[in-house]
């Protein structure tokens, strides 16, 4: 078995999925009281969230770029990043580290092609959104990503992730507000959906919404089960 690296804390209650998610996986497979091999590194869940918010991602680099290699030098096979938005440096991670990275997006793409769908729209941070990092991969495998028109409405989602669910606040207005965006984004034309930051899968799930929901916790951990046992 491999042995897993998880930079975790971005946010502490999605890594506590991971980690669930990933013992879950490898017991599924092995059976017996097997469980996984991996190795966490809990970054300042602080320190990511302003760096990002100051637009300064050359320190955000540096913060992931520390954690991947401590977790390398601590013996893991693998690195995953425990965030969406971690992945906007991924690219730049890769080319410093020795050992492979998976990729959110990447695998994600990988079970939407599953699924035969075209056009998905995406939730998650203002920044996994806006900016082209996660677009563009999924642009690679075919699939366009729609998001919420309104800036206000990213705005919002940002707040809930970083005030709410962040800390393991779990709101029902909330979820209500999520739902009514998840709605206007299939009235645009979106055949699923991407629960694209490691929080939402707190909120919602496929029992709430009657199009196909991508939950990448769980993709990415299920993705990190396969490379640990290949």
């Amino acid at each position: 078995m491999k042995k897993i690296g998880i930079v975790g804390g971005i946010s502490w209650v999605s890594t506590i999925d991971y980690y669930k998610f990933i013992n879950e996986g490898v017991n599924e497979k092995l059976g017996g009281i097997h469980f996984a091999e991996c190795l966490i590194y809990s970054v300042n869940f602080n320190d990511f969230v302003s760096n990002n918010t100051a637009n300064n991602w050359e320190a955000t680099y540096q913060l992931l770029l520390d954690a991947c290699q401590s977790l390398e030098k601590s013996g893991a096979d693998v690195i995953i990043l425990g965030a969406n938005t971690a992945h906007a440096v991924a690219d730049r991670l890769e080319q410093n580290i020795r050992v492979p990275l998976i990729h959110i997006a990447i695998v994600t793409g990988n079970e939407i092609k599953k699924k035969g769908l075209k056009k998905v729209g995406l939730l998650g941070t203002k920044f996994t959104m806006e900016m082209d990092f996660y677009k563009s991969k999924l642009a690679l495998s075919g699939i366009e990503c729609i998001i919420p028109e309104s800036q206000e409405t990213r705005d919002f989602i940002q707040q809930t992730l970083r005030d709410e669910l962040g800390k393991g606040i779990i709101k029902e207005e909330t979820k209500k507000a999520y739902l009514a965006i998840i709605d206007e984004l299939i009235k645009n034309g979106a055949e699923g959906i991407i629960l694209g930051c490691t929080e939402i899968p707190m909120i919602l799930s496929q029992e709430d919404i009657f199009v196909p929901v991508f939950d990448t916790t769980r993709i990415h951990s299920q993705a990190a089960v396969a490379f640990a046992l290949a």
